[in-house]
């Protein structure tokens, strides 16, 4: 139960001396294929057609779930809807406000996409989640990023938007030397990282954490002596995490459409 295309003898330790853990080289797979696009190098791994496969899937069954809606839902267009009503009811109307409906079908977009990335953590031959590499989530992050400041501009006026970035109302003006500038790294700089870190972080732990027991199970089976008869208790250990996993691949999309939510909140209206 591997999350990539690891042999047995990477499991087994070369050097005969134990157990060799996982280490980054998981999120570095070797390039299948590489292509130049005016000048920009491109790379394509298997973790860029779990990301396209997850995204196929996403169309498929988004258009499978909406094709011949009925008062009466099927089973596909029930769980689309309830994902979708969770989404504009829970986040769009609650957290961004009376004007946030406008947004649902973006975050709904924004949640999906997240969600069938996620899940592939846990498919069977797929087993590891796009979103553990850095570089997805900070992409999602840099939209949302650029998405929020134009909404907020949009919607308060440049001069107004960073008025209240910059200039926090009621705070004493020499007090600005201080505070200034964290608004501006909190808004411009903290939120979009964190927002990318916080996915990228946790799906990538989860990984790790299946990847260990899973191999460590492996091991302890194909060593032999003693160490058997821990072998089960590593792979009760996979099974358990992959359901703990399950919990945190759907927290973490919805957990960052609600901070999105809550940026675009801010943008719609004076946060200060």
């Amino acid at each position: 139960m591997t999350s990539s295309a690891l042999a047995l003898g990477d499991v087994l330790a070369a050097n005969g001396e134990g157990f060799e853990a996982p280490g980054l080289g998981e999120f570095y797979p070797e390039v299948i294929a590489n292509f130049s696009v005016l000048g920009v190098d491109f790379e394509i791994t298997r973790i860029t057609l779990i990301l396209w496969i997850a995204t196929l899937a996403l169309v498929a069954f988004l258009y499978l779930a909406s094709r011949n809606a009925k008062i009466v839902p099927g089973k596909l267009q029930f769980v689309g809807e309830t994902g979708y009503s969770l989404v504009r009811d829970g986040i769009a109307r609650d957290v961004v406000g009376p004007r946030g409906l406008p947004f649902a079908p973006f975050l709904a977009s924004l949640f999906f996409f997240i969600l069938a990335n996620n899940l592939m953590a846990i498919i069977p031959l797929a087993q590891i989640s796009p979103m553990s590499k850095f570089a997805f989530p900070l992409v999602l992050a840099a939209i949302c990023w650029v998405l929020y400041i134009y909404i907020g501009i949009r919607e308060q006026g440049a001069g107004r938007y960073f008025k209240d970035i910059l200039f926090l109302p009621g705070v004493p003006k020499p007090m600005y030397i201080l505070v200034t500038p964290i608004e501006i790294l909190q808004n411009f700089v903290v939120r979009p990282f964190t927002l990318a870190v916080r996915l990228f972080a946790n799906m990538f732990a989860g990984h790790m954490l299946l990847v260990v027991f899973s191999l460590g199970a492996v091991y302890l089976f194909q060593v032999g002596n003693y160490s058997v008869v821990f072998g089960p208790v590593s792979a009760l250990m996979a099974i358990v995490m992959t359901f703990f996993e399950l919990l945190v691949i759907f927290l973490q999309a919805y957990v960052f459409t609600v901070l999105m939510g809550t940026y675009l909140n801010g943008s719609i209206e004076a946060e200060h």
